[in-house]
């Protein structure tokens, strides 16, 4: 991923040495960004939302139209003699808008300011998707190496069992000390049953955001761009977070729907020209011979109109008021998520601060349960302690390597999070290699000016992938023989 050399540590403990075609976070980030459903989704809406522009604009363009008619009368007005049997029309027309009151100016600038909201929006689901990436690819490690844990932990009361059962045979040991090694092993073989149905629940939901498999998932790299402070991240959020950036010009938006609506009370003039021809087919006056009366007409006419407000229902008012109630919704929205994204940002920051000194915590517990249970054992092994004892020192070296590995899990899903809240967790930051960043600005700029009528795109495609395929295994042919 490029990742530059950072503070965090995050080498995850006890997952299984990955082979040279193992997956690696960039290339599941990779994979998502060319294929995850609602990231592809996402940006076909923002296409569709580009398409408001120019249908504002066509609201200020010229405009015409034909209209073509054949009429059949079988029933003549009484003293008509010259009433036409049949007749075709047709009229065709232009009208060139020049004056709307600000209406389609304000409401090209709001479209606008729209489609860059929309931006804003798409760079959030990116981030939260790589977001959601990060903690299924974090989980899948941590739960495989749970997994290992346990079953390395069940193989170990297994030979503990049969050990204290042959001791028991020969009188040195109790029933008691046997009944609390099968006690410990049935509790073991439970926590790996229900570490193994984690693990699937992890891999699932990998398998539904990277639409893959993971397979022999290497430790992730190191992120960059950490802050040093709270203060210093939330500096950074307030300048590049998508969804403050998104809310801004929804609010910018608003300001121009108010202008909208106050055009409606506002004079409009525009052109327009039509002309218009009429044939009779030779049946008009064909009740009377000889008057000889022109079967065709035509006409043309090119003038200003202008319409001038005067009076309607306080529906204009009303229309002003809604959109000013609007853009006051829009500005505390903004406030709303400011608020949001301070909080994120620290409650991220706490929590990866806080899971560093867990993991410190947890690398000096794993020392020093791996020194208590040699002792425990040797002690008992010279009558100096329980059985008991020894069950409980081995089960507290797992609790304190389950710790480890969560702990790591928690600090880089942690730290990815503090990113994602300061606006830099999107591929743009990560520099993912093989992968064609997708411009939604592209599409904005092919469509703006667009006018012809005839100008649609290709029938739509599939771009995610489909998982139904993908081969449901065991825990154990995914993590390794039992």
């Amino acid at each position: 991923m490029r990742f530059p050399t950072t503070l965090i540590a995050t080498t995850a403990a006890f997952a299984l040495a990955a082979p040279a075609a193992a997956d690696t976070l960039q290339e599941a980030l990779a994979k998502a960004y060319n294929s995850n459903p609602t990231l592809t989704g996402a940006r076909a809406q923002q296409r569709a939302n580009d398409e408001n522009v120019p249908i504002q604009r066509a609201a200020g363009l010229p405009s015409s139209e034909v209209t073509a008619g054949y009429n059949e009368n079988y029933l003549a007005p009484a003293n008509s003699f010259t009433f036409p049997a049949r007749s075709i029309d047709a009229t065709i027309g232009l009208t060139v808008p020049i004056y709307q009151g600000g209406a389609v100016k304000n409401a090209v600038r709001a479209a606008d300011r729209r489609v860059e909201a929309g931006e804003e929006s798409l760079r959030g689901t990116e981030s939260s998707i790589f977001s959601q990436v990060v903690a299924a690819y974090n989980d899948v490690i941590r739960d495989s190496a749970i997994v290992e844990l346990n079953r390395a932990n069940v193989r170990q009361l297994e030979v503990n069992l049969q050990a204290t059962r042959d001791r028991f045979e020969v009188g040195d040991l109790t029933r008691t000390d046997v009944a609390q090694s099968e006690a410990r092993l049935s509790l073991a073989q439970g926590d790996l049953r229900t570490a193994e149905s984690n693990y699937i629940s992890s891999r699932e939901r990998y398998i539904a955001l990277v639409g893959d498999t993971p397979d022999n998932l290497q430790p992730p790299p190191p992120l960059p761009n950490l802050p040093a402070t709270p203060e210093e991240a939330i500096a950074v959020a307030l300048r590049e977070n998508p969804d403050l950036a998104a809310a801004e010009r929804s609010r910018e938006a608003a300001k121009y729907d108010v202008r909208v609506a106050e055009a409606g009370t506002r004079p409009k003039l525009s052109a327009f020209t039509q002309g218009q021809y009429s044939n009779y087919l030779g049946t008009l006056g064909s009740g009377v011979p000889g008057l000889g009366i022109t079967q065709k007409t035509s006409q043309a006419v090119a003038g200003l109109q202008a319409k001038i407000p005067l009076f309607q229902g306080g529906r204009p008012a009303a229309q002003t008021r809604q959109a000013q109630a609007r853009e006051s919704q829009s500005l505390e929205q903004v406030i709303a998520a400011e608020r949001g994204v301070i909080q994120q940002v620290r409650a991220a920051f706490a929590a990866w601060k806080s899971s560093q000194e867990v993991i410190r915590s947890a690398e000096t517990a794993v020392s020093a349960n791996t020194l208590s249970l040699e002792g425990v054992r040797a002690e008992n092994s010279v009558g100096n302690r329980t059985i008991i004892e020894v069950l409980n020192a081995e089960q507290e070296l797992v609790n304190a390597q389950v710790q480890l590995v969560s702990a790591r899990r928690n600090a880089y899903v942690a730290a990815f999070t503090l990113l994602a809240a300061m606006g830099q967790a999107e591929a743009r930051d990560l520099d993912l290699e093989g992968v064609t960043l997708y411009d939604p600005t592209a599409n904005y700029r092919r469509v703006r000016h667009k006018i012809w009528d005839w100008s649609s795109d290709p029938d739509p495609k599939t771009i995610a992938t489909r998982t139904v395929d993908t081969p449901s295994q065991r825990p154990e042919t995914i993590v390794g023989p039992k």
